[in-house]
C-alpha cells in the first residue's frame, strides 16, 4: 500500500482487515470487514419488504445491494430481515472489482496527504479478534438503519475496527467519503469570506484546499 494507492492482492489480506472495493467507476467505495475464509461482513440497506418501492430513493445508486445468489458458498447472502448486515464471500463483495486495505494508524502527514477521504485514518485499529467479534455480533443483531451520509458501510467498518462511532450529534458520520463529499462544496463557500486575502484564482484554491483538509482531519475518528 503507498500514498496513492491501497490495493492489495488477495494473499494480502487477514481475518479482522477492513476492506474496500470502489463501485460505479469510482463515484464511491464500497467497505466491509474480512473475517476469514473468503468471508466478508458488511453493511447495506435492509432486505425490501413485499409491496416496498425503493425507486424514490435518491441515493440508491450509492448503495451496495446484497447479491442475490452466490453458486460458491451456500450462505453468502445471509442477512437478518429486519438488519442491513450482510455475510457474503469475498467474491460476490468485490463484483470483479479490486481489493483495498483500509490504513489505520497513519501519520497526519500522510492522512492529509492522500486526496480522496475514505481510503485511511488516524485512529489505531483494536485487536483481529475484537474487530472479527464486533462484526459478527452486528450480523446477528443489526447496526440500525442505512444513511448514506450518517450511518454508512464505511461507518460500519470504522466502527468494528474501532469500536468508535459518533452519535451525540446528528450529520456526517465518521466516513471519510461522506466528508470529502460535502466537504469540497462546503470549503468553497466557507472560503469565500476569504477571497480578499486570496488574491487570484491560484490563492483562492489554496484556501478552499486548506479548508477541505481542516474539514477531513476534524471529522476524522
Amino acid at each position: 500500500m503507498g500514498l496513492l494507492s491501497n490495493r492489495v492482492e488477495r494473499s494480502e489480506i487477514r481475518p479482522g482487515d477492513h476492506i474496500y472495493t470502489w463501485r460505479a467507476v469510482y463515484a464511491y467505495s464500497h467497505h466491509g470487514i474480512y473475517v476469514g475464509g473468503s468471508k466478508v461482513v458488511h453493511f447495506t440497506r435492509k432486505k425490501e419488504t413485499e409491496g416496498s418501492d425503493s425507486s424514490s430513493d435518491s441515493t440508491s445508486i450509492l448503495i451496495s445491494e446484497a447479491p442475490s445468489e452466490c453458486p460458491t458458498f451456500p450462505d453468502c447472502g445471509f442477512q437478518l430481515p429486519s438488519s442491513g448486515v450482510v455475510l457474503t464471500c469475498l467474491d460476490c463483495f468485490l463484483r470483479n472489482g479490486s481489493l483495498y486495505c483500509f490504513e489505520y494508524g497513519v501519520p497526519s502527514t500522510v492522512f492529509l496527504a492522500k486526496l480522496r477521504g475514505g481510503t485511511c485514518t488516524i485512529a489505531q485499529s483494536d485487536p483481529p479478534e475484537t474487530v472479527i467479534h464486533r462484526a459478527m455480533y452486528l450480523l446477528q443483531n443489526g447496526f440500525g438503519n442505512y444513511d448514506i451520509f450518517e450511518k454508512n458501510c464505511e461507518d460500519f467498518a470504522l466502527y468494528c475496527k474501532t469500536g468508535l462511532l459518533p452519535v451525540e450529534e446528528p450529520g456526517i458520520g465518521t466516513s471519510g467519503q461522506a466528508s470529502s463529499a460535502i466537504g469540497v462544496p462546503l470549503a468553497a463557500l466557507f472560503s469565500t469570506p476569504f477571497k480578499l486575502l486570496a488574491a487570484g484564482p491560484i490563492g483562492m484554491a489554496t484556501v478552499t484546499a486548506g479548508m477541505y483538509c481542516a474539514g477531513r482531519y476534524i471529522t476524522d475518528i
